[in-house]
């Protein structure tokens, strides 16, 4: 049985499958970016900065994509983001295929792709409560959000493989621009309960009203520093050292495929888990899931066989897809619709924002040290990361919310 989520919330509906062939389009070309630019003569530090390429404009303009989309149809917002990116995907992909790309081409591509997505990403965060009617769906919502991105994970790089192999790495990017095509289609039908919005400010006072939000919880900013940490020295070595790693030591794309599957599969059981499970204290659990999904890099860098090394993996994807579901459930919960775009555009120039800061710095620093050993302290920084921010009272007792939108304070100290 469709779970209730799907059942009873037809808006939900319409959004939760617009987006579903987009993300394993989005997840075919994890895998195959990657390999596009060592395919044309790139160097481990080149897929580093094709990768910063792509993460940089958050950096730049997810405060802005914040602010616009706490102000106008957030709607519109997504399809002009999609329309950017199948036009990015399409320009690279013909490169590829007439065989005159270059490094640059792509870099400059990501950088478009990255600006568009700038735009999209707090403009989604923002539109999901509003295809949710029920407070006690919105878990469900985010986890089948979630079960998305883990189908997407195991789906995608096979057909991603399977197109490299057959059409080549610029066929399989012309693949992904017709997702976005699909997309744009579905919101186009799209029907959103309306938010109240107050009447626009200046662009700084904006910016600052969605600080305020953000400041005066605890909760907010601590996780916001951990995510930092997972994003900018955890997350590379999924971007950059991985598939290095298994193009010089194991079965190139192949086995990263199969990694990215296992990977895929373990966050599907959590998000399945999820959509019955509902903690009393979600952002606790979620902190919690954030410790074991910054394992990831140390067990990519064991050095076991790929079967062994998907195996562990399939166990750190729980905690990866436990940890955002119920991160982005609790801003969901507690931050006022009418701000929660600008409060989410914050988290994500913590996050993909300054991530390029570890995508670039990846390559040369294992270059310098060993890919090993530079994956191991990977995982130890952010080990640590998650555990002091474990200690902080508001983060482990944050309550429940009955309402979408209930503004809640720190809690008190046990």
């Amino acid at each position: 049985m469709l779970p209730a989520v799907l059942r009873q919330e037809r808006q939900f509906r319409l959004l939760f499958f617009g987006q579903l062939l987009s993300v394993i389009g989005d997840r075919m070309t994890q895998v195959v970016l990657p390999f596009a630019v060592l395919s044309i003569g790139g160097s481990a530090t080149d897929v580093g900065l094709v990768a910063a390429a792509g993460f940089l404009p958050f950096l730049l303009l997810g405060l802005i994509g914040g602010v616009l989309a706490d102000r106008i149809e957030r709607k519109k917002i997504l399809i002009a983001s999609d329309a950017v990116r199948l036009a990015t995907q399409a320009a690279a992909g013909a490169l590829l295929v007439s065989g005159s790309a270059e490094i640059w081409h792509l870099a400059a591509l990501a950088a478009v792709f990255g600006a568009a997505d700038s735009f999209f990403q707090p403009a989604f965060v923002g539109l999901m409560p509003q295809t949710v009617g029920a407070a006690h769906h919105l878990q469900q919502a985010n986890a089948l959000r979630g079960m998305s991105y883990s189908a997407g994970s195991i789906i995608g790089p096979v057909i991603g493989a399977l197109l490299v192999a057959s059409i080549g790495e610029g066929g399989a990017l012309i693949v992904d621009a017709g997702t976005f095509g699909v997309s744009v289609l579905c919101l186009l039908a799209l029907r959103p309960r309306v938010v109240e919005r107050a009447a626009p400010e200046p662009f700084s006072s904006d910016l600052r009203g969605g600080w305020r939000e953000v400041r005066s919880r605890s909760w907010v900013w601590s996780v916001m520093l951990a995510v930092v940490v997972y994003h900018v020295i955890v997350l590379p070595s999924i971007w950059v050292l991985g598939p290095v790693l298994m193009e010089d030591e194991l079965n190139g794309a192949t086995s990263w495929a199969v990694l990215v599957s296992a990977f895929g599969a373990g966050s599907i059981v959590a998000d399945i888990v999820l959509l019955k499970w509902r903690p009393r204290f979600a952002l606790r659990a979620s902190i919690i899931a954030l410790i074991f999904a910054s394992c990831q890099a140390v067990i990519i860098g064991s050095g076991l066989p790929i079967a062994a090394i998907a195996a562990v993996e399939f166990c750190a994807a729980i905690g990866v897809s436990a940890f955002f579901t119920l991160w982005e459930t609790s801003l969901q919960e507690h931050i006022p619709e009418a701000s929660l775009s600008r409060v989410s555009s914050y988290d994500y120039v913590a996050s993909a924002g300054v991530m390029p800061v570890g995508t670039i710095l990846a390559g040369p620093v294992a270059e310098a040290v060993g890919i090993h050993e530079t994956l191991t302290a990977m995982s130890v920084i952010g080990v640590a990361a998650a555990l002091l921010v474990l200690t902080v009272p508001a983060v482990r007792n944050l309550p429940r919310a009955t309402a979408l939108g209930t503004a809640a304070p720190d809690p008190a100290a046990p």
